[in-house]
Parts: structure tokens; sequence; C-alpha cells
């Protein structure tokens, strides 16, 4: 009966059209941010490494490399402050969770392309 319950209320918080993507892919986040009385969109690009969760609680995880370091970035899939998520690439993997990646560094992180 709870559990029925929660889903009703969970069904008005969920976006209605979701970007599809899968781990692996190369993505570009488009995030608002809010500074001051303005608004603003603000793109982080990277791999995702990892999807957890379901219904509105559904995560998942972008990593990137600036400047030498690996950054990792945790979004709620069904959040308000995201805009958008546009796949650029597609890869090929054989794990759910790509977190190996952080050990990697240079040509390594690398993953091969999916064909379509």
């Amino acid at each position: 009966m709870s559990q029925k319950l929660l889903q009703l209320v969970e069904q008005s918080s969920l976006k209605p059209n979701v970007d599809t993507f899968d781990i692996g892919d190369t993505v570009d986040v488009h995030t608002k941010i809010q500074e001051g009385n303005k608004e603003r969109i603000q793109i982080f690009n990277g791999t995702v490494i990892a999807k957890s969760g379901s219904g509105t609680r559904e995560m998942f995880v972008v990593r990137r490399i600036v400047a030498g370091e690996g950054v990792e970035r945790k979004f709620p899939l069904h959040s308000p402050k995201i805009e958008k998520i546009e796949v650029k690439r597609r890869s090929v993997v054989r794990r759910a969770k790509l977190y190996f990646l952080r050990d990697r560094t240079g040509k390594a992180v690398r993953l091969k392309e999916r064909r379509v």
C-alpha cells in the first residue's frame, strides 16, 4: 500500500521526456545556475560512469578531466535544474559501473566508439 502511494506522489515530479543515454556515453549536461537574480546555463561534459536509483531518485555520475585532475559530478536525472542532456558520443562498455577509469590517465581513459 505505501509503495503504491509513494509511486503516485513521485509521478508528479518525474520529467515527461527524459533524454536516453547509457553508461560509457560522452554527454553534455546543461545545468541551470542561479547567480544573484540572474539564471544561466552551465555545460558539464564528460563520460557517464554510473547510474543508480529509480523513479525520482535516479542519479547518474559524469566524469571529466580538468587540468590533469579527474572531476566527477553526480546529477539527479529528474531535477528541474537540468535543462537537457546531449549525447555527443556512444561507447562500447561491458560493465555497469566504470569506476576503473578513476585509476587511468591519458590514452588509457579512452573507450571504443559504438557503431550504429
